[in-house]
């Protein structure tokens, strides 16, 4: 249940990264998706997808992984006094 949970928690923010990719890719060929009116929006819409996804996905990562005593020091919390 938990491995579920964890899956769909990451394949959320992974469809909007790639969404966003799709969403570049498709202003640098100049076609336009329907409800966004312009191109640079959709450009804008684009960048921000990707990096809402990329960014929560990473973060999960290195939580995860700083949980299990798998990072380099330089990225391990510092405690505080």
């Amino acid at each position: 249940m938990a491995r579920t949970l964890a899956f769909i928690v990451l394949l959320i923010p992974g469809l909007m990264a790639a969404g966003g990719i799709i969403l570049i890719r498709d202003t640098i060929f100049g076609k336009l998706f329907e409800p966004i009116p312009f191109l640079w929006l959709q450009l804008l819409v684009g960048i921000i997808f990707f990096g809402v996804g990329l960014s929560f996905f990473a973060g999960f990562l290195l939580h995860r992984d700083r949980k299990n005593g798998k990072v380099q020091a330089r990225f391990t919390k510092k405690k505080e006094l």
